[in-house]
């Protein structure tokens, strides 16, 4: 054995033995980590306590660690995949990522999670405070989340589109401001009226009467939102299942792969179609850039694809999907800029 060899073992055997404790050592290693850990004491706290300096105690918890005296557990629920997140947050610049744990078997045409409704009322309990606007985008995603309130300050909702059928209202998004102003204590201000008309001056004619102009007055007030997401395919987007066949073809080839709130975007999140929004009740694009906080609520692996298109327009800032979708978001090409973070427009 050569000379550095040599020394490597004693070096080995040295931090062998220096991680050898003696019954007192324990003891107080142990008592030393049940002030840290559990009682919240300081470093300096504890130093004074057992007479010994600051370095010593930060020496002897090291050791506990090493030595398998306290263990560190992160735990969230079991639905929730913190590293996913994570990881979907830093990628895209999220404020915020919650990524829940896709059934058992998946394919490729299953709905939206179940439990996406539920995870994302709760990441509003936590985001919305008392006094905010809350603005409700018409969507099934939105509609589960409301239905899944249980929480919420008091706060003011106001609908930011139209609805899919206005004989459905009752079902849709007008009870789900309904419900959300009924949690929170709040005004709502419900918007009457279909999302999309058959041309643009219907849809200015029914922008002015009252109970939708004020609706419309609350949207440069909105300081949280809640949006959901859909790919263009049949089932998947409202206004995709809205349109003529001639309409469709003619948005497809205009390279249409996602909608949120009626408008269009291609696969890198720009904008397409815009005159399609001369005949919505929708929240305008720039109106929903300057919302402070955006949620967007969508899953699946039916609508990954979608999800990256509009996480790359810049216009929502955080989202809760599942494990299927946050997969397929973590290995696409590279997203650029966080556009989540910057609220950059692609188009400019």
């Amino acid at each position: 054995m050569n000379s550095r060899e040599e020394n490597a073992v004693s070096a080995m055997s040295a931090g062998r033995s220096a991680l050898r404790m003696g019954p007192a050592e324990l003891v107080q290693a142990a008592a030393m980590a049940r002030r840290f850990y559990l009682e919240g004491k300081s470093k300096i706290q504890i130093a004074e306590e057992f007479g010994v300096s600051r370095f010593k105690v930060a020496r002897v918890l090291e050791t506990a660690l090493e030595r398998d005296l306290v263990r560190i557990e992160i735990r969230v629920p079991a639905e929730l995949d913190a590293e996913r997140s994570d990881a979907l947050r830093a990628r895209y610049g999220l404020r915020h990522a919650v990524v829940v744990e896709s059934p058992a078997e998946v394919t490729d045409d299953a709905p939206d999670p179940e439990n996406l409704g539920a995870v994302a009322a709760d990441l509003l309990g936590e985001l919305v405070n008392e006094g905010d606007v809350l603005g409700l985008a018409w969507g099934r995603s939105t509609i589960h989340m409301a239905a899944a309130l249980h929480r919420l300050p008091q706060c003011t909702v106001v609908q930011l589109t139209g609805v899919y059928d206005a004989g459905t209202a009752e079902r849709g998004s007008v009870e789900a401001v309904r419900r959300a102003a009924q949690v929170s204590g709040g005004d709502a201000h419900p918007i009457y009226a279909p999302m999309l008309l058959p041309d643009p001056a219907t849809a200015a004619a029914l922008r002015s009467q009252t109970g939708i102009a004020r609706a419309f007055e609350y949207f440069d007030k909105v300081t949280v939102a809640a949006v959901s997401i859909g790919s263009w395919e049949p089932g998947i987007s409202t206004v995709h299942d809205m349109l003529s066949d001639e309409e469709r073809a003619h948005y497809a080839s205009l390279g249409v792969a996602a909608e949120m709130s009626a408008h269009l975007f291609d696969s890198q999140g720009r904008r397409v179609g815009r005159d399609l929004g001369e005949r919505c009740i929708t929240v305008e694009a720039d109106r929903l850039r300057r919302i402070p906080e955006v949620v967007a609520i969508a899953g699946g692996l039916r609508k990954a694809s979608a999800i990256g298109a509009v996480l790359r327009s810049g216009l929502v800032t955080s989202l809760v999907t599942d494990t299927a979708a946050a997969d397929y978001l973590l290995t696409e090409s590279e997203p650029g800029l966080r556009p989540a973070l910057e609220r950059a427009d692609p188009d400019q």
